[in-house]
């Protein structure tokens, strides 16, 4: 894994982009404290712009899921997988997040 940043780096409810491995990767930040990173690369809009994206939340099947919307189109992705809520044939990489003594690791 490698490290990004300081958890406090990232303001709650809002993303950053981190160059990992030479892939643009928007790594987010809830309220909670929870860290989701995804592939930075908008495929709608065929832009680097995920991390810009708003944080929201809806229920699907009566379950929280918690996504981010593009900043150009407003298509949703889920944080935790990065499937397309908008579309079903469309989904960002994502990777896996772990954060430790307030370092986020990807």
């Amino acid at each position: 894994m490698n490290e990004i940043c300081k958890l406090d780096d990232i303001i709650p409810e809002t993303g950053v982009c981190a160059l990992v491995n030479g892939e643009q990767v928007a790594i987010f930040r809830t309220q909670n404290d929870d860290v989701f990173a995804m592939h930075n690369f908008d495929p709608f809009s065929k832009a680097n712009v995920i991390s810009r994206g708003l944080l929201g939340s809806c229920e699907i099947d009566g379950q929280k899921v918690r996504y981010v919307a593009s900043p150009m189109y407003k298509q949703r992705f889920d944080l935790a997988t990065g499937k397309c809520l908008d579309d079903e044939r469309v989904s960002l990489r994502s990777y896996p997040v772990k954060v430790n003594h307030g370092v986020v690791f990807i």
